[in-house]
C-alpha cells in the first residue's frame, strides 16, 4: 500500500500538485550554471561595449566581427539566459526547454568569441554543455 502512496505523491510537493524544483539535482544544477553563465556573458558584454583593453583580437581568426556589436549580443544574450536559469527554479517544463535553446545559443556565441577571450570561452563552452546535458537528463525522483 506504501508503494502506491508514495508513487502517486512522486514528483509533486504535499501542499497541493505543484511540481517539486527540487526534483532533480541537475535541474538546480543547470539553474545555477546558467544563472552563472548569464551573470558571465552580461559582464562580457558590458566590458566589450566599453572598449575595455581586457580583449585581445586574434589574428588570421576565421570569423571577423565587431568587438562592439558582439558585446550587445552578449549582454542581451546574458540577460535573458540569467532570467531563464531563475525560472529553472520554479520546475516548468517550458523553462526547461527554453533552458536548453538558450545554452546552445550560448554555445556557438561563445565559439565565435574564441578570437576575443579563448581560454574563457572555452571554459563556458563547457559549462553550457553541461547545462544541455543536465536539463536534457531523466529526471531522477527520490525513493520513499
Amino acid at each position: 500500500m506504501s508503494g502506491s502512496v508514495t508513487g502517486a505523491r512522486r514528483g509533486s510537493d504535499a501542499e497541493g500538485g505543484r511540481a517539486s524544483f527540487a526534483a532533480s539535482g541537475w535541474t538546480v544544477f543547470a539553474g545555477v550554471m546558467m544563472i552563472f553563465g548569464g551573470a558571465m556573458a552580461i559582464l562580457q558584454g558590458i566590458a566589450a561595449i566599453a572598449k575595455d583593453d581586457v580583449f585581445v583580437k586574434t589574428q588570421n581568426y576565421a570569423f571577423q566581427f565587431s568587438l562592439t556589436g558582439w558585446g550587445w549580443v552578449h549582454l542581451i544574450l546574458g540577460i535573458v539566459v540569467l532570467l531563464a536559469g531563475c525560472a529553472l527554479f520554479t520546475g516548468a517544463l517550458w523553462a526547461r526547454a527554453v533552458g536548453v535553446l538558450l545554452a546552445g545559443l550560448l554555445v556557438v556565441a561563445n565559439f565565435l568569441w574564441l578570437p576575443y577571450y579563448p581560454f574563457w570561452s572555452l571554459v563556458l563552452i563547457a559549462i553550457n554543455i553541461f547545462v544541455i546535458w543536465a536539463l536534457c537528463s531523466p529526471r531522477q525522483y527520490g525513493r520513499a
